[in-house]
């Protein structure tokens, strides 16, 4: 019983990490650009491309062309959260992915973004 308790508070305690990430084919160095609220889904966007069901059909063709070897993934940058006042953390990521967007433009030719 006091096991199942403390793996409770390690669950209520664990961080949850927002932010945004790319996802390069290292071959021909087209950018998919993305953000999650919790970075964990991380994991199941990789597992869509994996099974064949992800919703990017360019990306996915790509993915099952040149394999999972051929692309990267890096979070380029975590939301930062202020601890006081009000902070609506879905309209700052929203903020942030557009940086991101704007800064790597990965649209046409050079990503997977549209």
């Amino acid at each position: 019983m006091d096991h199942k308790k403390e793996l409770k508070e390690m669950y209520k305690d664990m961080k949850i990490e927002a932010g945004v990430f790319t996802m390069t084919n290292t071959e021909t160095g087209k950018v998919f650009v993305g953000s999650f609220n919790n970075l964990k889904r991380l994991n199941g966007f990789q597992f869509m491309l994996k099974t064949n069901t992800h919703t990017n059909k360019e990306l996915q063709a790509d993915y099952n062309s040149f394999g999972q070897d051929a692309f990267e993934v890096k979070i380029v940058e975590y939301l930062k959260k202020k601890e006081d006042g009000y902070f609506d953390a879905k309209k700052e990521l929203e903020k942030l992915e557009q940086k991101w967007l704007d800064t790597l433009n990965p649209y046409g030719e050079r990503g997977y973004n549209s």
